[in-house]
């Protein structure tokens, strides 16, 4: 597991705090750098104390006109903010301050500052701004031998190297190491000796790393270098299977940085827990841990942190069987995966490091201009200009064609991922209502719903045992197949919802839409052009010699429970007697007929002549009058009608039919 090292980087820029210089008055000057120091002591013990004492400081700078004073202020608000995971605030204070220390022209404000912002972004997974403030802070901190910034400025851009696996973070951080050791800066030594525990760890070298943890909690046992290392011993006796010794690591850093407030500390000691939990098979405790630590992560906007978080949920949900929200945490961990790390970035690093590296370069060369050789000098400048010119020019045209070319692909990845996004929207419609296909996708689950008024219709073919026996497989596939696909047309013109078919059944139902005021007239619609469609394909039957089918339609309206059942393959379907009823006047009815319930034939005898067939009688119900629909009535106002319309009976529908 990797870890990212920059807001340690936070307690360099502490331990640095210079005094400033003292242009006003000596007492309030004395005062001020007395509030700056107060306000440092408390950075990790007493936050708000430490705002507080900081503002003053501020506030009494601004009064005396104190501008160094009043920049170290701001300077103090914003490693406070950044301790705090506030990142946003932590920039806005860090450029104030910066700002003033290039008024007075302070290098080693400057440094300091820059170094600062650097550390900022690169807990914020930007490693290209990261690199390109903390190259401009060692450049200048090396113009000023201040052995403090120059040592900040080498273990940030060792751990973006480090990051990036670039092997030149070994190199900056072998060079800080010493410089805190000369300073006798303890906290310093504890940071950069975890940093290199880290790289130790990560190359597998797993006893060398665990000196360097040691000397990490030698050099300062209740800091935030401590906390790093605990996490970090916690890994090494994860990997050895020790777990309640990797549990007790832990838990001393979550401990330790509980009580500094330091998040970025308490999210990896939550991982390292939930890494424990995964080995020992304990799924729902690592879930938990990890759900902690993502909402942590999101607070302080920790995205390299994140990224590992989601790819190691998504990983447990498919262990667990919860692919719904496994898939939500891989499309998450493909989007911070992607906004973290590409071609471009990497190449950006690369040119910020020869940027560096050539002002650098230009700088000797500068210096030998005032030797006895100037002229000479002056012409090797030139060369070197003009074939840096021609390298860059090379590079340059590298660089647009790696881009275009890496913006090709990811055209071409994204155009396949969205039509395979469609074809399974697409796939789910068919399967599934798009209300509930929405709510699948969203939540994973599906609520059951209760819908008042909903119409159900089903057919079946009389005699289809008899017809199927005569008919091999593949042929009786074939004129089902083309029976349905008919029905699916026909139903989908009159806005219904086909729900399932059953052998040689089919059942769909009207009204499971909100929207939809018209279903119990569709349905009636819908099930006459059944009929007729069966008739014409009869038809071609006869003409080619084969067996006729005759198929019964029965419909009626009432209360259902909608939802989806099954996990593995989804299933939606309707519940309750509207369903066994509709089922009966199916199996109840005539070939070539379309059968209503007297529910059904209220709703719609102003729109469809009817006539009475009789009773049938349900268990649990009572009796139930049936109506045959014959023709739709062309003219909403009627003529007296000779059809034998049946008086309504009322009856029970409340419990289900036998």
């Amino acid at each position: 597991m990797k870890y990212i090292k920059f807001v340690l980087l936070i307690l360099f820029s502490a331990i640095s705090l210079g005094c400033p210089a003292q242009p006003a008055s000596k007492e309030d000057t004395a005062y001020v750098n007395r509030l700056l120091q107060q306000s440092k002591s408390h950075f990790n013990d007493d936050p708000a104390t430490a705002i507080g004492l900081a503002e003053q400081a501020q506030n009494i700078s601004k009064r005396i006109q104190f501008p160094k004073g009043e920049a170290y202020a701001l300077k103090n608000l914003g490693l406070i903010n950044q301790v705090q995971g506030k990142y946003l605030e932590t920039l806005d204070y860090f450029e104030q301050s910066l700002k003033i220390f290039q008024n007075q022209k302070d290098n080693i404000g400057i440094a300091n500052l820059l170094n600062n912002i650097g550390s900022v972004y690169a807990n914020q997974g930007d490693d290209a701004k990261a690199l390109e403030y903390c190259l401009q802070s060692l450049q200048i901190a090396e113009e000023t031998t201040d052995k403090m910034r120059i040592m900040s400025a080498l273990v940030n851009i060792g751990s973006i190297y480090y990051n990036k696996k670039d092997p030149r973070a070994v190199t900056y951080l072998a060079k800080a190491l010493p410089l805190s050791e000369e300073m006798g800066n303890k906290e310093a030594f504890g940071v950069i000796a975890v940093n290199i525990g880290e790289t130790y760890f990560d190359n597998g070298d797993n006893d060398k790393a665990l000196i360097y943890y040691q000397k990490a909690l030698t050099a300062n046992n209740n800091s935030e270098s401590a906390a790093y290392a605990y996490n970090g011993i916690g890994k090494l006796y994860l990997k050895k299977g020790n777990y309640q010794a990797a549990l007790s690591n832990h838990h001393k850093a979550m401990t330790i940085s509980k009580k500094i407030d330091d998040k970025l500390q308490q999210i990896r000691a939550l991982k390292g827990i939930a890494n424990i939990d995964v080995e020992r098979k304990d799924y729902p405790a690592a879930i938990g841990h990890y759900q902690k630590a993502k909402t942590l992560g999101e607070e302080v906007k920790a995205n390299v942190e994140l990224k590992e978080i989601y790819g190691e949920l998504s990983d447990i949900y498919s262990k667990t069987g919860d692919y719904s929200h496994a898939f939500k945490m891989k499309s998450m961990y493909a989007n911070i995966k992607d906004s973290l790390y590409n071609i471009e970035t990497s190449k950006k690093l690369k040119d910020l490091q020869f940027d560096f590296d050539l002002t650098k370069k230009q700088g000797e060369i500068n210096l030998l201009t005032k030797d006895k050789k100037l002229t000479q000098a002056e012409v090797q400048r030139q060369r070197f200009a003009r074939n840096t010119l021609a390298i860059g020019a090379v590079l340059l045209l590298i660089i647009a064609f790696a881009i275009y070319r890496n913006y090709r692909i990811k055209a071409k990845t994204n155009r396949i991922l969205d039509k395979q996004k469609v074809q399974i929207e697409n796939l789910l419609l068919n399967i599934l209502p798009q209300e509930v296909a929405n709510e699948l996708q969203t939540t994973g689950r599906s609520t059951p719903r209760h819908h008042e008024s909903v119409s159900v219709l089903f057919t079946d073919f009389k005699g289809f045992t008899a017809i199927a026996e005569k008919m091999t497989p593949g042929e009786l596939v074939e004129e089902l197949n083309t029976c349905f696909i008919a029905f699916d047309s026909i139903i989908e013109k009159n806005g219904l919802e086909k729900i399932k078919t059953i052998g040689d059944s089919y059942m769909c139902a009207g009204g499971l839409s909100q929207n939809d005021d018209e279903h119990v007239y569709n349905i009636v619609k819908a099930g006459i052009e059944i009929q007729n469609y069966v008739e014409d394909y009869n038809d071609q039957c006869r003409n080619s010699g084969r067996d006729c089918w005759a198929i019964r339609v029965g419909r009626h309206v009432g209360p259902v429970v909608a939802g989806v059942v099954g996990k593995k393959k989804y299933a939606y379907d309707i519940w309750g007697n509207t369903v066994n009823i509709a089922s009966r006047m199916e199996s109840n009815g005539a070939a070539e007929k379309v059968n209503i319930s007297n529910t059904v034939y209220e709703l719609v005898k102003d729109r469809f002549e009817c006539s009475y067939r009789g009773k049938i009688y349900a268990k649990n119900v009572g009796e139930i009058d049936m109506y045959f629909v014959e023709n739709e009535i062309e003219h909403k106002i009627l003529e007296p009608s000779t059809i034998d319309r049946h008086p309504l009976k009322s009856s029970s529908e409340t419990s289900l039919i036998a």
